[in-house]
C-alpha cells in the first residue's frame, strides 16, 4: 500500500517525523497481517459480527506493538502501556499511537483473497485517519476520500515505498497553491493530472488553452490540464532546487476511464489512457525499490511547504463536554 503522506490541506502524522512513520507504517501492517493471517489458518470463528471495543490512544513503549485487528480474532495478549508524560515541550514525532480503527467483520473470509481485501479496506480507513489527524490534532475528513476509486488503488495496490501526496495544498510566496497528485517513488517524484469525466470520453489535445471533449455526437471544451500539470512541476522542481535536492521529476496526464488524442505530445509529458493504464500501473506495481534517502528528502521538502488546517482535538473535547 502506498503510504498517503497528505492529504489535501489536513494535518498528517507524516508531518511529524516522516522519517519515523513510514517505516513504522510498513512494520505494524506486516506485523498485523501475519497475525490475522495466522488466526485465519487457524480457524477463527468470523460467523458472527465481531467489534473491537473502544480504546483511547496512547503512547506505547518502543518495540511494544498493540494490535487491535487481533480482537477480531481472539483475545490478546495484555500489552505494558508507558504513559504519556505531560511535557508541554515533548515533541509530538516520537509517539508511537496505537490503531485507533474500529472494525466489523461481517462474515467469514472464504479463502486468503478475501481475507487479504478485507484487510487492506481496514487499514485503509486507517491511513484517512493517519492523513487527517494526530493525537493532538484533527481535521475534518470530507467522506467522499472513503468512495474514491483512485485513491484507494493507489493506497492499496502500489508499493509500500511510494509516499503519496494527494491533491496537497502548498504556500508558494505565502500563497496557498492547489496541486493536484504527488508520487514520491524511490527513484522519481511523478506529477500526476488526472482528467476523468463521463465514460469512454475522447479528448482531442493540443498546446491551446482548452481541449476538445467527445461523448458520442456531443462535444465540448475542457480547460488543456497540461496548464496546472506544468505549475505544479514548476513548483515542485522550485522546491527542490532551493534545497539542493537532485531528484527526478516525471509529468503524467492520466485518464483511466477515457480517451486522449495529442499527436503533437510534448517529450516531456507523459499520456496514460485507457488503453495504457493497466500496463503503466503494473509496471509501477512491480517495482521492488526499497524507501530511498533522496526520496526521503524530496517528500520531506514538498511537506515542509505544504498548508495545514486543523483544530485541537483537546479543546474540541472541552466543548463537547462543556455543551453536555
Amino acid at each position: 500500500m502506498a503510504q498517503l503522506v497528505k492529504l489535501l490541506d489536513y494535518v498528517s502524522r507524516y508531518e511529524n517525523d516522516l522519517s519515523h512513520y513510514p517505516t513504522q507504517y510498513i512494520r505494524l501492517k506486516k506485523s498485523q497481517w501475519e497475525r490475522m493471517k495466522v488466526q485465519w489458518e487457524n480457524g477463527a470463528n468470523f460467523s458472527e459480527r465481531q467489534e473491537i471495543p473502544h480504546v483511547d490512544e496512547e503512547q506505547l513503549e518502543e518495540g511494544k506493538w498493540f494490535t487491535p485487528l487481533l480482537s477480531l480474532f481472539g483475545k490478546r495478549k495484555e500489552r505494558e502501556f508507558e504513559p504519556e508524560e505531560e511535557d508541554a515541550g515533548t515533541d509530538e514525532s516520537n509517539e508511537l499511537d496505537m490503531f485507533g480503527f474500529n472494525p466489523n467483520v461481517l462474515s467469514s473470509p472464504g479463502n486468503l483473497e478475501h481475507l487479504r481485501k478485507l484487510f487492506l479496506d481496514q487499514l485503509f480507513h486507517f491511513q484517512l485517519k493517519w492523513a487527517s489527524s494526530t493525537l493532538r490534532h484533527s481535521s475534518h475528513l470530507d467522506a467522499r476520500f472513503m468512495k474514491d476509486t483512485l485513491l484507494r488503488s493507489f493506497t492499496q495496490q502500489l508499493p509500500d515505498s511510494f509516499l503519496l501526496f494527494y491533491y496537497p495544498i502548498l504556500q508558494v510566496k505565502k500563497a496557498p497553491v492547489e496541486v493536484d497528485v504527488i508520487l514520491v517513488t524511490p527513484l522519481e517524484c511523478l506529477c500526476i493530472t488526472v482528467v476523468e469525466q463521463e465514460d469512454i470520453a475522447a479528448f482531442v489535445a493540443s498546446g491551446d488553452r482548452f481541449w476538445a471533449k467527445k461523448v458520442g455526437t456531443k462535444e465540448s471544451r475542457i480547460l488543456n490540464p497540461l496548464i496546472g500539470l506544468n505549475r505544479m512541476e514548476k513548483i515542485i522542481s522550485g522546491i527542490f532546487a532551493t534545497q539542493g535536492i537532485d531528484f527526478p521529476i516525471k509529468k503524467i496526464v492520466i485518464s483511466r476511464n477515457g480517451y486522449i488524442d495529442y499527436p503533437g505530445t510534448p517529450f516531456d509529458i507523459t499520456i496514460i489512457d485507457r488503453r495504457t493504464y493497466n500496463e503503466w500501473f503494473t509496471s509501477l506495481q512491480k517495482s521492488t525499490f526499497p524507501m530511498k534517502f533522496n526520496q526521503f528528502k524530496a517528500a520531506q521538502s514538498i511537506l515542509d511547504n505544504v498548508q495545514t488546517t486543523a483544530f485541537s482535538r483537546l479543546d474540541s473535547m472541552y466543548e463537547n463536554d462543556n455543551n453536555e
